[in-house]
Parts: structure tokens; sequence; C-alpha cells
């Protein structure tokens, strides 16, 4: 398994009138934290994409279990707890500043070669070097 932490504050804008965190945007907080984990590799989107693959999210699921709040620093902890292959899986913990789990999530993309449209595997080099998180 591989995980990620990454820490984002929530801003005044993405807080609804009673000053939660407006559900919409925790997939906003996923995302961050899928691009954080992957630079955390020297790996980037855009690197991705250079290399002809694109990866759009297939399926998306969100739990909530205690609101975020305006100012507070959320600590999103990434996981891939599967070795990818053409999708690759991610599960989301929010933790607030008192470290009670908030949000749960989870993330499955699709790696697909831009040129013919059609799903592939992750990069080699990407696959290659997550192969020491994950058991044989």
């Amino acid at each position: 398994m591989f995980t990620h932490e990454t820490k984002i504050r929530v801003r005044y804008g993405e807080t609804d009138q009673m000053g939660y965190m407006y559900y919409g945007n925790y997939a906003q907080f996923y995302e961050v934290a899928r691009v954080e984990m992957l630079r955390s590799m020297g790996l980037s989107y855009r690197g991705f994409e250079q290399d002809g693959i694109m990866m759009p999210v297939l399926e998306l699921k969100c739990k909530y279990i205690k609101p975020a709040f305006y100012d507070e620093e959320i600590t999103v902890r990434t996981m891939l707890k599967e070795m990818p292959g053409t999708r690759i899986h991610f599960t989301y913990e929010l933790y607030n500043e008192k470290q009670e789990l908030i949000n749960i999530g989870e993330t499955t993309l699709v790696f697909v070669n831009m040129a013919t449209k059609r799903p592939c595997l992750g990069p080699e080099g990407f696959l290659n070097q997550l192969k020491s998180y994950f058991s044989e």
C-alpha cells in the first residue's frame, strides 16, 4: 500500500452559509491530494499527458461523517491499496485539526491513450515505482 498526506485549509469561498465546507468541494480536496501524491513521486498529470496518457475519473464515492469548517486545516490521507493496471483506485480519509475522521472517499480513474482514446496500462515508469509498495 502506498500512502501520502496533504494538508489543505478550508477557504471562506468553499463554505456555505452555516460555515461548513460545501459538500461539492470534497471532490476538489480529493483531486488536490491525488496530484500531491503523484508529485511526491516526482510525477504529474502534465507529464502523463505529455507521454500521451490522460486519466479521467470513472467513479467517485464520498461519505460525510462530520463537517469541515472555514479556516480549518484538513489532513487528507490518500492511499493506493492495490497495484494499478488500466485503472487506478484512490482511497481518501479526511481528518480535522483534532485528528477526527470527518470524511471518507474513493475515486477510480482510467489510464487512456490520448491517440486511440482507449484504456491502456499505466505508464511503465510509474508502475515500476509502485511495485515495491505491493506484495506479489
